[in-house]
Protein backbone atom coordinates (compact mmCIF):
# COMPACT_ATOMS: atom_id res chain seq x y z
CA UNK A 1 0.00 0.00 0.00
CA UNK A 2 1.53 3.18 -0.67
CA UNK A 3 1.51 6.20 1.66
CA UNK A 4 -0.11 9.84 0.61
CA UNK A 5 -0.75 10.10 4.76
CA UNK A 6 1.65 13.59 4.39
CA UNK A 7 -0.28 14.73 1.03
CA UNK A 8 -3.40 14.18 2.78
CA UNK A 9 -2.47 15.91 6.11
CA UNK A 10 -1.51 18.88 3.83
CA UNK A 11 -4.87 19.06 2.09
CA UNK A 12 -6.58 18.81 5.24
CA UNK A 13 -3.89 21.67 6.88
CA UNK A 14 -4.30 24.35 3.90
CA UNK A 15 -7.90 24.32 4.23
CA UNK A 16 -7.74 24.83 7.57
CA UNK A 17 -5.67 28.08 6.77
CA UNK A 18 -7.82 28.79 4.39
CA UNK A 19 -10.75 29.24 5.65
CA UNK A 20 -9.40 30.93 8.44
CA UNK A 21 -8.24 33.75 6.50
CA UNK A 22 -11.18 33.41 4.68
CA UNK A 23 -13.44 33.68 7.43
CA UNK A 24 -11.83 36.01 9.71
CA UNK A 25 -9.18 39.31 9.42
CA UNK A 26 -6.18 38.80 9.97
CA UNK A 27 -2.75 40.12 10.05
CA UNK A 28 -0.02 39.85 6.91
CA UNK A 29 1.68 37.47 7.94
CA UNK A 30 -1.14 34.61 8.38
CA UNK A 31 -1.43 35.43 4.36
CA UNK A 32 2.34 34.78 4.27
CA UNK A 33 2.36 31.17 6.43
CA UNK A 34 -0.88 30.12 3.81
CA UNK A 35 0.85 31.48 0.74
CA UNK A 36 4.13 29.11 1.87
CA UNK A 37 2.27 26.05 1.11
CA UNK A 38 2.04 27.26 -2.72
CA UNK A 39 4.97 27.02 -5.17
CA UNK A 40 6.29 29.98 -6.90
CA UNK A 41 5.30 27.96 -10.22
CA UNK A 42 1.94 27.38 -8.73
CA UNK A 43 -0.99 27.08 -11.76
CA UNK A 44 -5.05 26.55 -11.09
CA UNK A 45 -7.33 26.33 -13.19
CA UNK A 46 -10.72 27.09 -11.30
CA UNK A 47 -14.08 25.40 -11.37
CA UNK A 48 -14.93 28.15 -13.84
CA UNK A 49 -12.01 27.42 -15.89
CA UNK A 50 -10.08 30.82 -15.14
CA UNK A 51 -6.00 29.96 -15.36
CA UNK A 52 -4.44 31.46 -12.42
CA UNK A 53 -1.17 31.63 -11.36
CA UNK A 54 0.81 32.40 -8.07
CA UNK A 55 0.20 36.51 -7.98
CA UNK A 56 -3.27 35.73 -8.86
CA UNK A 57 -3.74 33.27 -6.39
CA UNK A 58 -2.42 36.07 -3.96
CA UNK A 59 -4.14 38.75 -5.20
CA UNK A 60 -7.57 36.51 -4.64
CA UNK A 61 -6.65 35.76 -0.93
CA UNK A 62 -5.38 39.42 -0.60
CA UNK A 63 -8.99 40.51 -1.72
CA UNK A 64 -11.31 37.69 -0.06
CA UNK A 65 -9.09 37.69 3.55
CA UNK A 66 -11.97 38.05 6.40
CA UNK A 67 -14.32 38.92 3.84
CA UNK A 68 -16.47 35.52 4.11
CA UNK A 69 -18.65 35.48 7.44
CA UNK A 70 -19.33 32.14 8.99
CA UNK A 71 -17.02 30.12 5.90
CA UNK A 72 -16.56 26.73 6.02
CA UNK A 73 -14.60 23.90 4.35
CA UNK A 74 -16.15 20.01 4.45
CA UNK A 75 -13.47 17.55 2.92
CA UNK A 76 -14.06 14.50 1.92
CA UNK A 77 -12.98 11.43 -0.36
CA UNK A 78 -9.39 11.66 -0.39
CA UNK A 79 -7.74 9.67 -3.02
CA UNK A 80 -3.92 9.16 -3.92
CA UNK A 81 -3.37 9.22 -7.69
CA UNK A 82 0.43 8.65 -7.78
CA UNK A 83 3.06 8.83 -5.81
CA UNK A 84 6.96 9.50 -7.39
CA UNK A 85 10.13 11.05 -5.72
CA UNK A 86 9.45 14.33 -6.29
CA UNK A 87 5.68 14.73 -5.01
CA UNK A 88 2.37 13.30 -5.71
CA UNK A 89 -1.00 13.66 -6.84
CA UNK A 90 -4.17 13.42 -5.05
CA UNK A 91 -7.60 14.16 -5.48
CA UNK A 92 -10.74 15.24 -2.94
CA UNK A 93 -14.08 16.66 -2.77
CA UNK A 94 -14.02 20.46 -0.98
CA UNK A 95 -17.80 21.50 0.14
CA UNK A 96 -18.02 25.26 1.29
CA UNK A 97 -20.70 27.34 3.08
CA UNK A 98 -20.77 30.46 4.29
CA UNK A 99 -23.45 32.71 6.68
CA UNK A 100 -25.51 33.43 3.39
CA UNK A 101 -26.23 30.18 3.00
CA UNK A 102 -24.04 30.34 -0.43
CA UNK A 103 -23.11 26.76 -0.94
CA UNK A 104 -20.52 25.02 -3.62
CA UNK A 105 -19.41 21.50 -4.26
CA UNK A 106 -16.29 20.58 -6.08
CA UNK A 107 -13.68 17.79 -6.97
CA UNK A 108 -10.34 18.98 -7.18
CA UNK A 109 -7.02 17.09 -8.26
CA UNK A 110 -3.88 18.68 -6.64
CA UNK A 111 -0.18 18.43 -8.33
CA UNK A 112 2.36 18.40 -5.15
CA UNK A 113 6.05 18.79 -5.63
CA UNK A 114 8.19 17.88 -2.60
CA UNK A 115 11.28 20.74 -2.50
CA UNK A 116 14.06 19.79 0.28
CA UNK A 117 11.60 17.89 2.19
CA UNK A 118 8.85 20.36 2.53
CA UNK A 119 5.40 19.92 0.24
CA UNK A 120 4.27 22.61 -1.78
CA UNK A 121 0.98 23.00 -4.04
CA UNK A 122 2.18 23.11 -8.01
CA UNK A 123 -1.32 22.98 -9.89
CA UNK A 124 -4.93 22.37 -8.62
CA UNK A 125 -7.70 21.75 -11.06
CA UNK A 126 -11.55 22.51 -9.95
CA UNK A 127 -14.54 20.91 -11.13
CA UNK A 128 -18.23 22.17 -9.94
CA UNK A 129 -20.18 18.98 -9.03
CA UNK A 130 -23.35 19.14 -10.64
CA UNK A 131 -26.74 18.62 -8.48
Amino acid sequence: MTDYTEYFDEVIQAHVLIEKWLAEEQDASALERLLSRFSPQFSMVSPLGRALDFAALNELFMLAGGKKLGFRIALSELSGLALHDRGATVSYREQQTDATGLHSDRRSTVVFEKIKGKIVWRHLQETFCQG
